[in-house]
């Protein structure tokens, strides 16, 4: 158990990583937005991180069609974030309401 709980972390702890590296090797304006937001969202309460890997994908994306990270994101980068982070937290939500009644549809 203990065991599998410290896999786990250091799986987590590498998939971080190699999401970083993605991050990386964006163009220079685009690891500057994606920095930019991903510090946004920390302070916001982001409590998922793999959030990150859609806007790297995103970014990756619009590099490849030739769009700057302002066509992307549009005038009001903060909105774009809370948007993402609100999606984010009913998923999250939903998860754990039906965590807890499966819990208790058990007993």
């Amino acid at each position: 158990m203990v065991l599998d709980k410290i896999s786990d972390l250091l799986a987590e702890k590498k998939d971080w990583q190699e999401m970083q590296n993605r991050a990386k090797k964006l163009p220079k304006d685009f690891y500057q937005a994606y920095r930019s937001i991903q510090k946004y969202m920390f302070k916001m309460g982001a409590t998922d991180w793999h959030i990150f890997n859609d806007i790297i994908e995103l970014f990756e994306l619009a590099v490849v069609d030739g769009r700057s990270p302002a066509e992307v994101l549009g005038d009001d980068v903060a909105t774009f974030a809370d948007k993402l982070l609100s999606d984010n937290k009913e998923d999250w939500r939903n998860k754990y309401r039906q965590a807890l009644n499966d819990y208790f549809a058990q007993k």
